[in-house]
């Protein structure tokens, strides 16, 4: 296991969570399948796994609580899993911490793919070299937006001189604002660049990651360009 990545899966249905840990380890991943939240929970902590997926409804503790639960504990990718694609159930599961979503039923060959997009990214949460930075202050690879200042080397972040703790996931889009101040990116771009997504994805897990990250940088920080995307002040 130790040269496999780690997936802890968490889903109540017996019949889908055997037939998916089948095809995953088929697929080379090492799985850690638990029936409810609790169980799913005192799993992670023990095992602490390269990455979680979440079924939504679970018994004893959900998967958005579940979620909120790793996360306070942990910046370990999540992918949310959820039989239906009504919109209160990916925000809540996004603005909880999820990093992604997948809407049953799905494809094992695309579970696969976007397991291993979230893999990539929180891999090389620099996303490669450092690109130009407009025009922000930069001084040894610290950008600087106002009281923002954004460490492309050390890949840290602090506002007002305090750090800004931010998920893999949120530190990569703030990469992508910080590399063109001032340009709008479009949520198509953004999906591409940061989720890595080679096909059109749900542009709602832009909006709620921007939200996040708005909400630990400064709500004002990123300007909404409505009909384009959106925009880092500089």
């Amino acid at each position: 296991m130790a040269d496999q990545t780690h997936v802890l899966f968490v889903e109540d249905d017996d019949v889908i969570r055997e037939a998916t840990q089948l095809a995953l380890e088929r697929d080379g991943f090492a799985v850690t399948a638990m029936p409810d939240g609790l169980s799913g929970l005192e799993s992670f902590r023990a095992d602490r796994p390269d990455i979680a997926l979440l079924d939504v409804m679970l018994p004893g503790l959900d998967g958005v609580s579940l979620c909120r639960r790793i996360r306070d504990e942990s910046t370990v990718p999540v992918i949310m899993l959820s039989a239906r694609a009504d919109s209160i159930d990916v925000v809540l599961g996004l603005e909880a911490g999820a990093d992604d979503y997948v809407t049953k039923p799905f494809d094992g060959a695309v579970l696969v793919a976007r397991i291993r997009a979230v893999l990539r990214r929180f891999g090389h949460a620099g996303g490669g070299g450092r690109a130009e930075a407009g025009g922000a202050a930069e001084t040894g690879g610290v950008l600087s937006f106002g009281d923002l200042e954004v460490d492309t080397d050390g890949m840290e972040v602090r506002r007002a001189g305090r750090p800004v703790g931010l998920t893999p996931t949120e530190m990569r889009l703030l990469l992508e604002f910080s590399s063109a101040p001032g340009t709008v990116l479009s949520r198509d771009k953004l999906l591409e660049r940061v989720w890595d997504y080679g096909w059109g994805g749900d542009t709602r897990v832009v909006d709620v990651h921007v939200q996040r990250l708005r909400t630990k940088i400064g709500q004002d920080r990123i300007e909404t360009v409505r009909g384009f995307g959106y925009k880092l002040k500089a």
